[in-house]
């Protein structure tokens, strides 16, 4: 059996996560006190169910602070259980929240949108280190389909690099582990003929390729993360996220990411994420 747990903050795009897992096939439960998963869990397996996505969070009360030692213990029973942690920056909650007219559960009279969002970030800190993070603030809801289509279909016994291109000027995303600027490189948005393209694009390519100080970024960069991941990986942790940003997260910082995630990928499990490009 196979055992989806989202999780995370309030108006992170939770609900958008579960239901394209719904459409894909899982038996979908939202809102489930984590005392009764391993309950859920076993019953829907002996009913049959092979793909199971369950929503947990806040709302079902401080039964969330046993979640670290339920997984434990349903992996010991040999689900595959994978958690996926979404989250973003305080600003975009708030204006979603604002957008939508709907109330933050923590949110009571004495409470503040702000102060909820806080509080549950606080609550909510232990969880997010326990799976794979998502940071939606600059997200639609088509990319975080497609990223969660993606994180499902991930081989779990293997640890995952992801490569995630940004732009700076969106602000730095909050599920990176390492994060590099290379903003200081020559940029082709300043090229009328390159501004629309992408670091994808091989006209951009090219410009970059011409320029000696941007092989020499990226060498000291692939030397680094060479250098560490076995570290990382030692240290039993499940994803890398490596972060790479320039200005507008449209072609320097796509073009590194591309260039990284296929230099790693013939040795680790490879994802390439460009958070700026459509």
């Amino acid at each position: 059996m196979q055992l989806i747990l989202i999780t995370g903050l309030s108006g992170s795009g939770k609900s958008v996560a579960l239901k394209m897992l719904e459409d894909s096939g899982y038996y979908c439960i939202d809102n489930l006190p984590t005392v009764f998963l391993p309950d859920i869990a076993s019953y829907l397996c002996t009913e049959g169910n092979e793909k199971i996505a369950i929503s947990v969070d806040v709302r079902g009360g401080p039964s969330i602070d046993a979640l670290p030692q339920q997984l434990d213990a349903l992996r010991a029973q040999g689900v595959d259980v994978r958690l996926l942690f979404l989250e973003a920056k305080q600003d975009a909650l708030v204006k979603r929240f604002s957008e939508t007219r709907r109330r933050h559960p923590l949110a009571i009279s004495t409470l503040t949108v702000t102060e909820a969002i806080s509080l549950e970030r606080e609550m909510l800190a232990r969880v997010g280190d326990l799976g794979h993070r998502i940071d939606t603030s600059d997200l639609n809801a088509n990319a975080l389909r497609n990223w969660v289509k993606t994180f499902v279909e991930l081989d779990q016994s293997r640890v995952t690099l992801i490569v995630e291109s940004f732009g700076f000027k969106h602000g730095i995303p909050l599920d990176a582990d390492l994060v590099f600027d290379v903003r200081c490189l020559p940029n082709p948005h300043y090229d009328p003929v390159l501004r629309p393209l992408t670091g994808r694009d091989q006209p951009v390519i090219d410009f970059l390729l011409a320029h000696e100080e941007v092989e020499a970024m990226y060498l000291d960069i692939e030397t680094y993360v060479a250098r560490w991941l076995p570290c990382f990986i030692k240290d039993n942790r499940s994803y890398l996220t490596v972060a790479i940003g320039c200005t507008g997260g449209q072609h320097r910082s796509v073009y590194m990411a591309e260039r990284l995630s296929k230099r790693f990928a013939g040795e680790q499990q490879v994802m390439v994420r460009h958070r700026e490009l459509p």
